[in-house]
């Protein structure tokens, strides 16, 4: 694929109401994140089932549903590459019946469970997705892999340019098949992504740490409240933020230990 699968569409650091990592109050930058990482899947596709308490509405309910969870913003120096804010896009949850009507071949789907890491998954056609499941790239029924939890299109969370759907589908279904000792990404969001915006980025090992260029994270805490703060933790690579945050959504705990990054000078 060519150098055009590098280039961003997205708001610039500036435009997106967010504020600026380099430049939010001294006590808010957590320069360094422990790396609690493994090669293993970690997500909801491990663990079975469910998608009942802690705030997620019911599956059976086929309206959307709101959903408590942490809102994020991300940027790669000063391009914002990544957001989740309700303020300016829709962060409802449907059931698999209804999101399978919404779905187009191409499209990237989050399922969402409680303490749990978000599923990712490609969407292809007639009820089936592409997808990273315990260490193995398969195709299933997106309804029997819900199993009960709610889901979403999230086709605009990352503001790389798009492939055309069907580069999409050939990059997932050109992996089908492959286990844990073939595959080189380290959860079903990174794959998914990949799939959908090509960048070696997402891929386990796939840029170089780079002092020069830092990944900046922001988690708002009570967002859309007038006692709403964040926190901007600091990142040598997108692999290595991508799994700070599916462990913070999965968790809902910041584990935070200073690594020498000095990515906001006090």
């Amino acid at each position: 694929m060519g150098n055009h699968l590098d280039r961003i569409t997205h708001l610039s650091y500036s435009e997106l109401p967010t504020g600026d990592p380099s430049g939010v109050e001294k006590e808010e930058l957590r320069v360094g994140v422990a790396y609690f990482f493994s090669d293993e899947e970690e997500e909801v596709d491990d663990g079975g089932g469910g998608g009942g308490g802690g705030g997620y509405p019911c599956a059976s309910q086929e309206g959307p549903g709101a959903v408590s969870e942490l809102e994020y913003s991300a940027f790669c120096s000063q391009e914002c590459i990544f957001s989740k804010l309700r303020e300016n896009q829709d962060l409802n949850v449907y059931s698999a019946k209804t999101l399978l009507s919404m779905c187009k071949p191409g499209d990237l789907v989050e399922l969402v469970s409680t303490s749990q890491a978000p599923h990712w998954a490609v969407y292809e056609l007639n009820d089936q997705v592409i997808h990273l499941h315990e260490g193995e790239i398969r195709k299933d029924s997106l309804t029997e892999i819900g199993r009960g939890r709610r889901g979403r299109i999230v086709n605009s969370r990352y503001r790389f340019r798009p492939l055309p759907s069907d580069l999409v589908l050939q990059n997932a279904t050109g992996h089908l098949g492959l286990n844990s000792g073939e595959i080189c990404w380290t959860n079903s969001e990174s794959f998914a992504a990949w799939c959908r915006f090509g960048k070696r980025e997402f891929k386990k090992g796939g840029e170089a740490h780079s002092a020069a260029q830092q990944y900046f994270l922001k988690v708002h805490f009570d967002a859309g409240t007038r006692s709403g703060h964040a926190h901007t933790l600091v990142f040598r690579s997108l692999e290595d933020m991508i799994w700070e945050r599916r462990r913070v959504d999965a968790s809902g705990i910041l584990k935070e230990l200073s690594l020498g990054v000095n990515g906001g000078k006090e």
